[in-house]
């Protein structure tokens, strides 16, 4: 089984004490977003084969990779590094260093084991497609020989996306296709004079781009080339288009307090940030059933 941690939310990046007592515990405890039974996660040496981690800053959650790593279990970091302004990222490490994050991690563990996410490309009046060229290209030239790969998605107009830039007073727009696809093109241009491959997340419409590639985020051959063993998982996307292997999320959706806001998995800054606050890193679940909770909007899997 591999493990996500988390698309939901950036366990990394706050939630680090937490995932090293329930690793120690042998388990954790999970809740369906959308009313179903709370579950239970194997996370013992036995039954997992590796770890995907989700983040926008890994410098908190260095003790989190030394013990997986005493555990002789590989794992990928998704690193999300986009360089946005403030006013779309509130509290975001800054690119530069985020950069040297993936640096580090490469002398760690090899190129193989970072996964830069330029995700998502939000185009607004501060941040218009020329931006998004420079910004990339700049980041790239950071990232050049610590990773092969970078995942780019465009950001969805979800009704809770929608909700909170309007609130920020940022005027953005969904670029038409035909937009988006000379964009990417030039990105994956970009990529590739920087030695990685440019792949999309679940990007229904614009497959096929020029220089581009379908992403597994969750992905067992790169976590068998970390490993240098085999891991095998079979292919269960989370929404049509999904290319990744099975996977068991340990996340929790409106927790995550970095207040991006485009973030797909936070509905309210404010019911994230109160519920980090009553987050209890001794307990079984990320975010207990019997604490104040919000309904979930029924959107499809949304990552961080």
């Amino acid at each position: 089984m591999i493990v996500s941690a988390s698309y939901k939310t950036d366990i990394p990046a706050f939630y680090g004490r937490w995932f090293l007592k329930r690793l120690e515990a042998g388990y954790c405890r999970t809740v369906n977003p959308y009313g179903g039974r709370p579950g239970r996660v194997d996370l013992t040496r036995a039954a997992v084969d590796g770890f995907v981690f989700w983040t926008k800053n890994l410098a908190p959650f260095r003790t989190g990779l030394e013990a997986v790593e005493r555990l002789g279990l590989p794992y990928v970091v998704q690193y999300s590094i986009t360089g946005l302004p403030g006013a779309l990222e509130r509290s975001v490490t800054g690119w530069e260093r985020a950069a040297d994050h993936v640096q580090e991690l490469r002398d760690r563990r090899g190129p193989r084991a970072a996964v830069w996410r330029y995700d998502p490309v939000v185009v607004t009046d501060p941040t218009p497609p020329a931006w998004h060229r420079e910004r990339f290209a700049r980041i790239a030239a950071a990232l050049a020989g610590a990773t092969d790969e970078v995942v780019v998605s465009f950001m969805q107009p979800y009704r809770k996306t929608v909700r909170n830039l309007d609130a920020a007073g940022l005027r953005w727009r969904d670029p038409e296709p035909e937009e988006k696809r000379a964009l990417l093109a030039d990105l994956a241009a970009i990529a590739a004079d920087h030695g990685m491959a440019l792949t999309l997340c679940t990007q229904p419409g614009l497959e096929g781009a020029p220089g581009t590639a379908p992403a597994r985020c969750v992905d067992a051959d790169r976590l068998s080339d970390v490993a240098g063993r085999p891991v095998q998982a079979r292919e269960k996307g989370n929404r049509p288009g999904c290319l990744c292997a099975e996977s068991r999320d340990i996340g929790e959706y409106d927790t995550c307090p970095h207040g991006c806001v485009y973030c797909y998995a936070v509905s309210s800054h404010a019911t994230a940030r109160r519920r980090f606050h009553a987050h209890d890193p001794d307990g079984e679940f990320l975010f207990a059933p019997a604490l104040e909770r919000t309904p979930v909007e029924k959107t499809p899997v949304e990552k961080t």
